[in-house]
């Protein structure tokens, strides 16, 4: 096999590497747009786009390690007398 052929092979690979990561940026800054667009739109109905994204956050968490960290969320603010209830 010549060089020469390799190479091009080699560059022809990753070129269309290359393009494919640029394809799904393109898509990725799409979709960030899309997803400012719905907080702008919340925010206009009169939610709190802060909590939104806390809420957000919150479902992507396992459900045992969400309550997990809630727990040693609460001792910490108790500790720190910030217990609200």
């Amino acid at each position: 096999m010549s060089t020469a052929g390799h190479n091009s092979v080699a560059a022809d690979e990753l070129r269309l590497l290359v393009e494919r990561i640029e394809r799904l940026e393109e898509e990725k800054k799409g979709i960030a747009d899309d997803i400012k667009d719905i907080y702008t739109e919340a925010k206009a109905r009169g939610y709190v786009n802060k909590v939104l994204r806390e809420i957000v956050r919150i479902r992507k968490q396992d459900k045992d390690a969400r309550r997990e960290f809630e727990g040693i969320l609460d001792v910490y603010k108790s500790a720190l007398g910030l217990d609200l209830i």
